[in-house]
């Protein structure tokens, strides 16, 4: 049997500086772990709450361009939807049904109105008279045209026959067979004619303006007439409700055989070839916008890109209608009513420090944002500028680089500075 080495071993004794750099270590040691402790402690400690990171979004400040925005939803509607309406009290007899595509003068309907037909054959009668008085009109100028121009020229003979007289007369006084006497009757006789003939003259003129003046008045009665007919004709040929456009017949406001009072809507038509965007824009932009700003509409897959071309001068609900017209040609597949989605891009800020739009906007009212510090939220006063659907814009309180808690800060609860554990 082997024996151990154990009678061989002999007890060392330790120097005398080996214990006391051991103890120095191990002080030292402690002193780090306490200092790491109290630094931890102490940024525990000034933090008012403790929020998990995956529970925030943070994003960092940056510089660039703006583009203001808003998002609106909308609907598409037609450009040209004309509402069709019975010119007067009349029956209606229908010869189409809602959603029936029509082409532009087809018949839509038709309306019996007795009264119209009445006040129509009435006028036709009125005017069928004054066609024979003004006939009957024009033979009574012509007989007294002829009646002034025969006396102007009877009273244009006296005259002559006076002169040829006072001739003689003249000769024969001169000779001395005729009395002077004779002689001056001779004279006056030939003035008078004179007188006559120039009044017959001018009678005659006058009457010939006179019956002219007369034949003009009943043409122009005629006239009037023919207008009072061609207006009355025009309503009865309203009475065939034709199609404006080409298009599909939207609402039915009354039903066959029905009994419509003047000026009661009939129908609707509905141009599916040209359509719009009626969009719903809050109140909040109404100062904002204007005819001729740019619209991205989303139909679903499709984008399109229009112009603000009408904006409703009032405020209805909160909200203010704007209709969009689309650049070129309309995307196809487009429906009547149809829902969409739209950005009206309503101005562009370069060079502005902004950070992405988060809910601290509505949280924080705009007035604070929560600034990274390390690990610790602390709360920093900011004014806000321009807002955008993906962007916002900082006027003081940031600066580029910094980072910002731009969602959850709804669980901090105002808190001045919030650990944020990893």
């Amino acid at each position: 049997m082997i024996r151990d080495t154990s009678a061989q071993d002999q007890v060392i004794a330790a120097p005398a500086g080996a214990a006391a750099r051991k103890k120095l270590f191990w002080l030292l040691g402690a002193i780090a772990l306490l200092a790491l402790s109290v630094f931890l402690l102490s940024g525990w400690l000034s933090s008012e709450r403790s929020v998990d990171a995956s529970r925030l979004r943070i994003a960092e400040v940056s510089r660039g361009t703006l583009v203001r925005d808003a998002a609106v939803n909308g609907r598409v509607v037609a450009a040209v939807s004309p509402t069709l309406y019975a010119p007067a009290i009349s029956t209606v007899t229908l010869k189409i049904h809602a959603g029936d595509a029509v082409k532009k003068g087809d018949v839509l309907a038709i309306l019996d109105s007795p009264d119209l037909s009445n006040e129509l054959a009435r006028e036709k009668a009125s005017l069928e008279q004054l066609e024979a008085e003004v006939a009957r009109q024009r033979i009574l100028a012509e007989k007294q045209k002829l009646v002034a121009r025969r006396d102007a020229d009877e009273a244009e003979v006296a005259r002559l026959g006076a002169e040829r007289i006072l001739q003689r007369t003249e000769r024969g006084y001169k000779a001395g067979a005729i009395a002077e006497v004779e002689y001056l009757r001779a004279q006056d006789a030939l003035k008078s004619a004179q007188i006559r003939s120039k009044q017959a003259a001018q009678a005659s003129g006058l009457e010939i303006a006179d019956v002219g003046l007369e034949l003009k008045t009943r043409l122009s009665q005629l006239e009037r007439q023919r207008l009072t007919v061609a207006d009355v004709q025009r309503r009865v040929d309203e009475l065939s409700v034709r199609a404006p456009v080409d298009g599909v017949v939207g609402t039915l406001s009354v039903a066959d055989r029905a009994v419509v009072a003047a000026n009661a809507a009939l129908m609707t038509v509905v141009d599916l070839s040209k359509l719009e965007v009626e969009l719903e824009i809050p109140e909040s932009y109404a100062d904002d916008l204007g005819l001729g700003l740019s619209a991205e509409v989303s139909i679903g897959a499709i984008r399109a890109v229009g112009k603000l071309s009408a904006i409703s001068p009032e405020v209805v609900r909160n909200q203010v209608l704007a209709r969009v017209r689309f650049d070129g040609k309309q995307p196809a597949g487009l429906r009547q009513n149809q829902r969409v989605s739209a950005r009206i891009l309503i101005e562009e800020r370069p060079n502005v420090v902004m950070l992405p739009r988060g809910p601290f906007v509505e949280d924080e009212g705009g007035r604070f944002a929560y600034v990274m510090d390390g690990d610790i939220a602390v709360r920093r006063p900011v004014q806000l500028g321009a807002t955008s659907v993906n962007a916002v814009e900082i006027l003081s309180g940031l600066q580029p680089g910094d980072r910002v808690v731009i969602a959850g800060t709804d669980s901090f609860d105002d808190a001045e500075r919030v650990s944020v554990n990893e």
